[in-house]
């Protein structure tokens, strides 16, 4: 996945890490309190505070890429997180001194209660991945505090169009859930996602039982650069202008567009200083574009 942190300074990472310890515990025992007075679920992330939580299962979703699920000290609690949101984490890879901070989008359902499910691709040389994916049932996983995005408000736009690639389709599936599970949203989806092979296709099965579930209003496309398999179904190829042109023909003003990728994908489709992106070609200004 791909949101953006601020460029932290070293010195500063840490003073930020020992300042949400202390106010931690004051959340803690003031989120005790509140809860103990109403019939609301307590929630875990609801501010700047450390949490730490015990990993409870990882199951190995393809070559590079684990699911992590972690329990709530309490099982009837939810996670506090709104729709496009992320967690962010700080954690001690082995051999280092500092700790390394990074953002996770949580693929469970956020009224899930008892635990989150991450989502982790590992990268060559990254130190997070690396490390989330060393831990075992029983290890424990840092987080920081909640990473609010996109301020999503149901039936806001008539039709959205999401465009994601690899470990992108994170923050995008967590949207594409919260508007399908939620009975009141209306509104209608158009998926592309890209990958570099069959086996990249994370989280297809959940995709493509809500196809089942929502014909007409959800509706996909996968691509994939380099097939493995000869008869591959998928369609071929990189997402460039020619396939966005196919699937979204002509956009009007009340289609949102939702970007989430590698960086050499987002800088094409939403462009930079010295070019112009694929979105604006195909008729999108710039307030209808968004990045996780």
């Amino acid at each position: 996945m791909s949101w953006r942190l601020p460029l932290y300074t070293i010195r500063s990472r840490t003073a930020l890490v020992s300042a949400c310890a202390a106010a931690g515990i004051g959340a803690y025992y003031g989120m005790r309190s509140a809860h103990a007075e109403s019939d609301e679920p307590p929630t875990v992330f609801g501010g700047l505070g450390l949490t730490t939580l015990r990993l409870k299962d990882v199951q190995q979703v393809n070559h590079n890429t684990k699911r992590l699920a972690f329990e709530f000290p309490d099982p009837q609690a939810q996670s506090g997180l709104t729709l496009t949101s992320a967690l962010l984490t700080v954690s001690w890879p082995k051999g280092r001194w500092l700790p390394v901070l990074r953002p996770y989008t949580p693929i469970s359902r956020l009224d899930q209660r008892g635990g989150i499910d991450l989502l982790v691709k590992k990268y060559p040389n990254g130190k997070a991945s690396t490390h989330l994916h060393s831990l075992v049932p029983g290890d424990t996983l840092t987080f920081v505090t909640a990473l609010k995005g996109f301020p999503w408000r149901p039936n806001q736009f008539t039709q959205v169009l999401l465009i994601a690639g690899g470990a992108g389709i994170t923050p995008i599936y967590q949207l594409i859930q919260g508007i399908l599970d939620n009975p009141e949203d209306k509104t209608r989806i158009k998926l592309v996602f890209g990958v570099n092979t069959e086996q990249d296709l994370l989280l297809k099965k959940e995709l493509d039982e809500y196809t089942q579930r929502f014909p007409g209003r959800f509706e996909y496309l996968y691509t994939v650069s380099r097939p493995t398999e000869k008869d591959t179904p998928l369609r071929k190829g990189y997402i460039r202008e020619e396939l966005l042109r196919d699937v979204v023909g002509r956009p009007d003003h009340d289609t949102e567009v939702f970007v989430c990728g590698p960086p050499a994908l987002e800088e094409s489709l939403v462009g930079s200083r010295r070019a112009e992106g694929i979105l604006a070609r195909l008729g999108f200004t710039k307030d209808q574009i968004h990045r996780f």
